[in-house]
């Protein structure tokens, strides 16, 4: 079985390697919780994130923003929307449970982010470091563990848009 799983991740690495995204996957790696699958999976489902003219409107087209309910001069909030792509919004929690631990960088992310600029690099630790804390921060509020990991998802949502915007475009690539 893992022989066949790593035969799967070379040919991804390969199909990635080839793609005009491959510098935008290499850069989404840079973070902690996104590892090749999930980056892949992030730019195959959305494609070109300069196409988003904010990081909050990346958020509402995954659908980890909050639902609003508006009557008057009554605002009420309540759970995330989940309108648009499921499987990017479920790749994103389960990369956001990576930052419930203190933030360091790593061997295995280190040498990832070691070959992206230096602007991906400063934005992934700057998002290590506010996630990291941000959980902490919720979880010691009395938050539910599922409702901060949702929370942290979003503003992962926010740093991935960050460094799509961070880099050339792809058609600058091919």
């Amino acid at each position: 079985m893992s022989r066949r799983v790593e035969a799967l991740d070379k040919q991804l690495e390969s199909a990635a390697g080839e793609s005009v995204f491959w510098p935008v996957i290499e850069g989404l790696m840079a973070l902690r919780g996104v590892s090749l699958l999930t980056a892949t999976t992030i730019v195959a489902e959305i494609g070109d994130l300069r196409r988003f003219a904010s990081a909050p409107q990346l958020m509402a087209y995954l659908g980890v923003v909050p639902s609003e309910h508006s009557s008057g001069g009554t605002k009420s909030r309540g759970g995330i929307t989940k309108t648009g792509n499921g499987h990017v919004r479920r790749v994103l929690v389960e990369a956001a449970w990576t930052y419930r631990h203190p933030a360091r960088k790593t061997t295995v992310l280190q040498r990832r982010a070691e070959r992206t600029p230096e602007v991906v690099q400063e934005i992934a630790w700057k998002a290590q470091k506010r996630m990291c804390g941000r959980y902490r921060l919720l979880e010691s509020r009395g938050k539910l563990k599922v409702q901060v990991t949702t929370a942290i998802a979003r503003e992962l949502a926010g740093f991935i848009w960050a460094i799509g915007q961070a880099l050339p475009p792809p058609a600058a690539n091919a």
